[in-house]
């Protein structure tokens, strides 16, 4: 089967990874997968092909609205492919009711002046076919595909037993790494959980080693969330001076594991809007590839539903710095939940398995 996606791929955020994995997964079990477009330079392990009709199915993964083809890119797509051989991946929960979470929301009508009626009526005029990552969607024309998924190929020091998890280099005394946590991604509806996580652990910050925050919009509001009066953004620069955590720029998809794997520690956040419909992201997945212990700040049964039972020891609960703090003392008891996770995962959400579901639903 020859599959076009369709998605605006940006080195540093969204669904780059997972589309990439696509493209090897696919081409490992005899299919052809593509982007839409003109080959870009910066991605250049994903082909790209404006050759439509060499194509059986269009998927569309969507964000935001730059996630379409501008005109006439679009119409030639749209022309070229009906209607039944196009699929939405909608990542976002941009196919419902417009829903508010604390600063969180699933329609951007300041940011991209579009209404939660028009997403509606927008991707029900592009397919009949919507998915969304997600075991439960809340209206009954979805269909829950969880798209992004696992790679057990890429697992630093994939290690067999927690105690050769547990060794290693020698360092700066921080667990022989250069820093106690990391956490990769922008500031865009995470400053309510991750201040929540730095004021529980500062009383640890001298046994836990430097916290480094990477990606966008870290060192303070940006400019446009102020004259947008978006809160999405929000920050606090003197807590994290206070903390002394380094701020660094995003980091490329193609490192962000390697990167991850110079902390302890990691933590899981999904956006207050993710965690009310249930949504997966990459970083879901990614997290548990790297040579850090993941902390899951999620809810309990997303967790359990994703992960498996084996991962509840790395739910730090309402009190992440007694869990923290058992960490650093007992780490070999929660590199066993990491393993065992590591486990599930392959077996249950490896991107093999994802390929072949989606295979499935396009050959209903």
């Amino acid at each position: 089967m020859k599959l076009l996606i369709v998605s605006k791929l940006d080195r540093y955020a969204r669904a780059v990874t997972t589309i990439s994995k696509y493209v090897q997964v696919g081409k490992a079990l005899g299919h052809e997968v593509a982007v839409f477009g003109e080959q870009l330079s910066n991605v250049p392990s994903v082909p790209y092909s404006l050759d439509v009709s060499k194509f059986d199915f269009a998927i569309f993964v969507v964000y935001e609205t730059s996630d379409f083809p501008d005109l006439p890119y679009l119409a030639r797509l749209l022309d070229g492919m009906p209607k039944e051989r196009r699929v939405i991946i909608d990542c976002c929960g941009r196919y419902n009711e417009t829903i508010r979470i604390e600063h969180d929301f699933n329609h951007l009508e300041k940011m991209d002046g579009h209404q939660g009626w028009e997403w509606i009526e927008g991707l029900q005029a592009v397919s009949d076919r919507i998915l969304q990552p997600t075991l439960s969607p809340l209206r009954t024309d979805v269909r829950p595909f969880l798209f992004h998924a696992y790679d057990p190929e890429v697992a630093l020091r994939p290690d067999s037993t927690p105690h050769q998890a547990t060794q290693t280099r020698p360092g700066n005394g921080h667990g022989g790494k250069p820093y106690g946590l990391i956490y990769v991604g922008n500031n865009w509806q995470r400053w309510t959980q991750m201040r929540r996580l730095l004021e529980a652990i500062e009383p640890l910050k001298n046994d836990l080693g430097p916290i480094c925050l990477a990606g966008w919009d870290w060192e303070k509001r940006p400019d446009w969330a102020i004259q947008l009066g978006v809160r999405g953004a929000d920050v606090d620069p003197a807590l994290l001076d206070r903390l002394g955590v380094e701020r660094r720029n995003a980091i490329p998809f193609d490192e962000v594991i390697e990167f991850v794997g110079q902390a302890r520690f990691t933590p899981v956040f999904h956006r207050p809007l993710f965690n009310r419909l249930g949504l997966v992201t990459n970083r879901t997945f990614e997290m548990f590839c790297s040579q850090a212990i993941p902390l899951l700040m999620l809810p309990e049964d997303m967790v359990e539903a994703i992960y498996g039972a084996d991962a509840r020891p790395l739910t730090p609960g309402d009190d992440v710095a007694a869990c923290l703090k058992d960490m650093m003392r007992r780490p070999d008891t929660y590199w066993e939940a990491v393993l065992k996770t590591r486990g599930h995962l392959s077996v249950h959400h490896s991107y093999e398995k994802r390929f072949r579901e989606l295979l499935a639903i396009l050959e209903r």
